[in-house]
């Protein structure tokens, strides 16, 4: 059995592992034994520099020379066409490094570079070579011949964001892999090591930007925009400059009330805007390239201009009108509707809310205001249907929320992979302009010729050792980066790359994760809510199986089960209009009881429990079968993994099989309370007899 030294998870996908193939080690060695950059390089290339440095003498052992000029032998060179490197400058040609943008790259392998042939990765800038330099080190990690390299790349997405949900106390809202790195007892954090660490993993994924703070902002993250704070902010930033990331904060819209001075928040009060343009102007002069404000206003209890009679364009343009001097942007989020429901209104529909909130607001934003849409109507459920503001919005910016914690998904606590389910969206063709207008190219501001759009998703990483709790849920974090810089990557190539750059594993070993993965979000799926109706969770902390948890709450996600029939009849015909919201055909589809897809029936149609599906199941079997199907799944992800034992090193093998146990016993729990709970609603048996209380 190999032996393995210790590890616990910490360098995610940055592990640097030894080669084990000694004649790729001894190449990688020879090929890359020297670093060249031009002389006065900045500090990303710098970073850049130390980065491959670290990864080449983790993967052959041997640290390669550092140097500006060449020595004769083969060579690695990184720099920006024009930046004074004849190796760099010969790695594309004008027209290509033009379409490169600010943050694409080429990495080439040159036969003469000075001699003995090279390796050029370069960038228009010098963030394009860092992420480059990144890419360079993935191929290396995947075996890649290094006389054989011809990549052009760029991004399809300009924005490219993490949101934290970090408070000043040190807790994180939603958060399941420990306390916020950022902050600790309402002060920020003095050693920037681990945030250091953290902007590398950033930067090798992809992503170009990062909130610090949750979009509910509290007392003392009220000051963040002040005096008080705006030194250890930039530290902060500072580190992330490093990396290319540009920092954001999430704003208070009340704080001209709460640390201003003032009596009004109004967005059109003269002094109000006075008050953030100064504001502003002071987060400038301390972090020139900040990158502007997240906002979530008017939901849930968030102050906004709702209060003052204005709309989300008056309070979105007045912050936006503070930052344009400067460069910023505003980020403001569309989840936005009436949390104070009445379960006996049936005409109130939550789903319907963000697009009747934000559609008539169309065109009225300014250029550097980018609205912010969850993939859902709802609120990251396992299943839903994809937000009908991708496609409605066709003259504002926009970028595409996902959730990488697993809030509905399991928390971190159960395996659930969820680059499939982000597929399904981008994929998704709204039809907006014509067939392939999909949700990818409206974030992106490609479908309706937007200058800003991109990727956001909610962070899932704390303090924890490993970053995310459950190892494998770094493949979400992972593959949110790779899917916002090309959301045309399939799940298994982002799911192939992380194993690999991950466990180091042999194919077969690989081919094992990889199903594992793959299969995760259907197998948690099965065992959890059934054919679109969601919300089968405990109140609050959302963790666990409580079908009636919010049947009867103000939160206005009902499922609405009787003993005749289940689901909510969202129809335009007979129910809350919701498929209206919809170009078609999906409208029509959505619409038609015969047409709607069975894994979102009950999101749109109410129907009695031996409605059958088009699988030819009804929907009682159906989810009786589910159910037992899921936990006998859950099951089996555990012994898959249990297979590996040897395979992988222990202190890795032990963390995720405490996990994969969990879950495959909190998926019994699942099966037995939903199925049980629907048998006594219905009266009708299982066709198979198993045990259902």
């Amino acid at each position: 059995m190999k032996e393995w030294q210790a590890e616990t998870g910490y360098e995610c996908w940055l592990r640097y592992a030894r080669l084990e193939d000694g004649k790729l080690r001894d190449t990688y060695a020879s090929v890359c034994g020297e670093i060249v950059t031009a002389a006065g390089q900045s500090e990303v290339i710098r970073a850049a520099v130390e980065e491959l440095t670290a990864a080449l003498e983790g993967m052959t052992g041997t640290a390669p020379l550092v140097s500006s000029e060449t020595s004769g032998r083969r060579f690695v060179a990184i720099g920006t066409f024009g930046g004074g490197l004849g190796a760099v400058d010969a790695a594309a040609d004008p027209q290509t490094v033009e379409s490169l943008g600010e943050e694409g790259y080429v990495i080439r392998s040159l036969p003469d570079g000075g001699g003995a042939g090279c390796i050029a990765i370069a960038g228009k800038t010098d963030r394009g070579a860092l992420y480059g330099v990144f890419h360079f080190i993935r191929l290396l990690q995947q075996g890649a011949d290094p006389d054989k390299l011809a990549v052009t790349e760029s991004p399809k997405n300009g924005l490219r964001m993490i949101n934290h949900w970090d408070n000043m106390d040190g807790s994180i809202e939603r958060g399941y892999a420990g306390r916020s790195f950022f902050y600790r007892d309402n002060e920020m954090t003095e050693d920037l090591t681990r945030i250091r660490d953290y902007a590398r993993l950033l930067a090798s994924a992809g992503l170009n930007a990062v909130s610090i703070n949750n979009v509910n902002v509290h007392q003392h993250e009220t000051l963040l925009v002040t005096g008080a704070y705006l030194p250890k902010v930039k530290q902060i930033a500072d580190v992330f400059r490093a990396y290319g990331i540009r920092l954001f904060l999430s704003v208070n819209f009340a704080a001209p009330i709460q640390i201003g001075g003032l009596d009004s928040a109004d967005p059109l009060d003269p002094d109000v805007k006075k008050w953030w343009r100064e504001t502003a102007s002071g987060i400038y002069r301390c972090i020139p390239d900040f990158g502007g404000f997240l906002v979530k206003a008017d939901s849930e209890f968030r102050p906004g201009p709702f209060t003052y009679g204005r709309d989300h364009a008056d309070g979105a343009n007045m912050l936006a009108e503070a930052l344009e001097p400067h460069g910023g942007i505003v980020i403001w989020r569309c989840f936005v509707y009436n949390c104070l429901q009445d379960w006996r209104d049936r005409s109130t529909d939550r789903a319907r809310a963000a697009y009747d909130h934000f559609k008539p607001l169309d065109g009225k934003f300014m250029p550097n205001v980018i609205l912010q849409i969850k993939n859902g109507p709802m609120d990251f459920q396992v299943r839903e249907p994809v937000s009908p503001l991708f496609g409605g919005l066709m003259e504002t910016n926009q970028v595409l929320e996902l959730q990488i914690t697993q809030e509905y998904t399991g928390q971190q606590k159960h395996l659930c992979y969820l680059v499939p389910q982000w597929k399904e969206v981008l994929d998704f063709d709204t039809h907006a302009r014509g067939e392939g207008s999909t949700v990818a190219e409206a974030a992106s501001g490609a479908l309706f010729n937007r200058p800003l759009g991109g990727f956001a998703a909610v962070s899932n990483v704390g303090d924890d050792e490993n970053w995310t709790g459950h190892l494998l849920a770094q493949a979400n974090f992972y593959g949110f980066g790779r899917l916002a810089w090309n959301p045309s990557l399939t799940s298994e190539e982002i799911a192939r790359e992380w194993i690999c750059m991950t466990f180091a594993a042999d194919k077969e070993t690989e081919d094992v994760i990889a199903g594992m993965l793959l299969r995760s979000w259907s197998i948690y799926e099965s065992y959890t809510a059934p054919l679109g109706v969601g919300w089968m969770v405990n109140p609050n902390h959302h963790y666990g199986p409580n079908v009636d948890g919010y049947e009867y709450s103000k939160w206005g996600t009902y499922h609405f089960s009787d003993c005749r029939g289940i689901g909510v009849d969202r129809t335009a015909a007979t129910g809350t209009g919701y498929t209206a919201q919809y170009h078609e055909p999906h409208a029509g589809f959505y619409e038609s009881l015969a047409e709607c897809p069975d894994e979102l029936l009950l999101f749109f149609h109410h129907v009695p429990y031996t409605h059958v599906l088009k699988s030819g199941k009804t929907v009682i079997q159906h989810i009786y079968d589910a159910h037992f199907e899921g936990a006998e799944e859950a099951a089996g992800l555990l012994a898959a993994w249990d297979s590996l034992r040897g395979k992988v090193d222990e202190g890795r093998h032990a963390g995720v099989r405490e996990r994969l146990a969990e879950q495959a016993e909190h998926a019994k729990e699942w099966r037995d309370i939903i199925n049980t709970y629907f048998w006594r609603k219905s009266g009708i048996e299982d066709v198979s007899g198993r045990t259902i209380y």
